[in-house]
């Protein structure tokens, strides 16, 4: 055992101590954090604004301060774009991070030099869990790679503007730099492709233990690795490599292809970052759950999808959650976001710990009939039917057909770039249906009263989904592709693909 991974084992221990105060104290925890963040944030614009010198409990800040989307938020931020101080947090951010919104355009997401150092603790705190739980420190001491964006970064009134991962980049501490591939020039190569073939080259001779990323975006590295080797498992490439660490999108769509390209079940730490703040991390490999950070710079509020759109939403703090809840999740946050709806949706798995489940966006579900379709209704029924027939799904999207053929009813068109495709799609496409329906007694109706017919699948061509990204602009990075949307934008464009 190495220097590094013998200490790695006495702060794990350290670790835990933190993390088990946070699984036996969480709505404790998050009432101290608000108060916090109002006293730090009275004297801003903001916190001026919304009479946060008034604000003594939960109650007082609901009344004060509304839900608000970016663009809600824009007349704040574009102060902040334009260096001046005390707007929204006290002084002015240290980083603006960079990121494309589907309605906003290009966002600013503020970092300050409070809240920057909470996401580099959580990355390394979901490493040390994983290690006290597992005693594998075997990763230390090898190479690890982070696919992420460039570092390279550009400047606006003072501030230092680049994607989330690139700033990451420059404060990986100095015991893992050593460690850590791509190297700085790779890092930096716009173009995702020519970015991934680099990449390959500068790892393909190294001894990999950890990687990290996107999971498709892991897959086009490892299907690259493999042809450059001659069609060899990740597991022959490199022999140590133990542990995947991802985040961003459900890993279970993509499991069963990434696992046949490596050769085993590698074990796995899901997280959840945002440029928002790092909200949770998987603490076990026994549980799915990801454990809430709630001592970490950010008051988290929940609004239970069926009442998000309403004038008056019912609005609720930790200390009121219940499991099994679908739940819009919104922040308050040590960078100056209040009241900020993030845009996804939590379900609790446990409270005490308090553990969570991504469970879609809030804008990405179809509707078009009233059966308001989530992603994780769709995942589930699509994975527990391919899982059967070990099928391998590469990529998917599902959108609504309103209007269909004429004599046909309307359905909801799957487009689905297999792996291995099923020898009967239409049988398939049949039992993912009644599966969906079993999860959504809507959808069920609306089949059962011949409003709708059953789900019907396109088989897309190898590569759709890489060549629709590039097409977007989107390629690489921390970009995903919408699992659900209530439109055919995506769908006609995918249409040309069809097998």
């Amino acid at each position: 055992m190495g220097v590094k991974a013998y200490l790695s084992k006495w702060f794990a221990r350290l670790a835990q101590m933190e993390l088990q105060r946070i699984r036996q104290h969480g709505p404790e925890m998050q009432q101290k954090v608000l108060l916090k963040l109002i006293t730090s944030a009275k004297n801003t614009a903001f916190g001026k604004h919304h009479h946060f010198e008034s604000i003594r409990t939960y109650e007082d800040f609901k009344a004060q301060v509304p839900i608000r989307d970016y663009e809600d938020l824009r007349f704040y931020i574009d102060q902040v774009t334009k260096g001046e101080p005390d707007v929204l947090w006290p002084g002015k951010p240290a980083y603006l991070a960079k990121t494309s919104g589907t309605t906003s355009g290009v966002k600013y997401i503020p970092i300050s030099k409070e809240s920057m150092p909470e996401h580099i603790k959580a990355a390394r705190n979901a490493l040390l869990s994983y290690i006290y739980e597992t005693g594998n420190t075997d990763f230390v001491d090898g190479k690890m790679i982070f696919l992420q964006g460039s570092p390279v970064m550009s400047e606006k009134a003072g501030i230092k503007i680049g994607r989330l991962s690139g700033i990451v980049a420059h404060l990986v501490p100095a015991y893992l730099q050593k460690n850590r591939l791509p190297g700085y020039k790779t890092n930096c190569i716009e173009d995702w492709e020519e970015k991934v073939d680099a990449i390959v080259e500068e790892t393909y001779p190294q001894d990999m233990r950890l990687i990290s990323g996107i999971p498709p975006w892991c897959q086009m590295y490892f299907d690259r690795l493999s042809a450059k080797s001659g069609g060899k498992k990740i597991k022959d490439i490199f022999p140590n490599f133990k542990l995947f660490v991802y985040g961003g999108v459900n890993f279970e769509p993509y499991r069963k292809r990434l696992e046949d390209t490596i050769g085993f079940a590698v074990d796995a730490i899901e997280t959840y970052p945002a440029s928002e703040g790092f909200i949770a991390f998987q603490d076990s490999q026994q549980d799915k759950g990801l454990l809430l950070l709630v001592n970490s710079g950010t008051f988290y509020e929940f609004i239970p999808v069926s009442e998000f759109y309403n004038a008056q939403p019912v609005r609720i703090s930790l200390a009121d959650v219940q499991l099994g809840v679908n739940y819009a999740l919104i922040l308050n946050t040590n960078a100056g976001l209040w009241g900020y709806s993030l845009g996804d949706t939590v379900k609790f798995t446990s409270l005490y710990p308090h553990k969570i489940v991504v469970t879609g966006r809030i804008k990405h579900y179809i509707s078009a009939f009233g059966e308001h379709v989530i992603a994780e209704e769709v995942e589930q029924a699509l994975l527990s039917v391919a899982g059967e027939q070990g099928i391998n799904i590469a990529e998917f999207t599902v959108a609504p057909q309103v209007n269909p053929p004429k004599g046909q009813l309307p359905y909801h068109e799957w487009f689905i770039e297999f792996g291995n495709p099923p020898a009967d799609i239409k049988d398939f496409a049949l039992k993912i249906d009644r599966t969906l329906q079993q999860k959504n007694i809507y959808y069920a109706d609306l089949i059962e009263g011949n409003i709708l017919q059953p789900l019907i699948i396109r088989n897309l061509k190898k590569d759709t989904f890489i060549d629709y990204m590039r097409s977007q602009g989107k390629l690489g990075g921390q970009n995903k592709v919408p699992r659900l949307s209530n439109d055919r934008n995506i769908a006609d464009q995918l249409s040309m693909h069809i097998i």
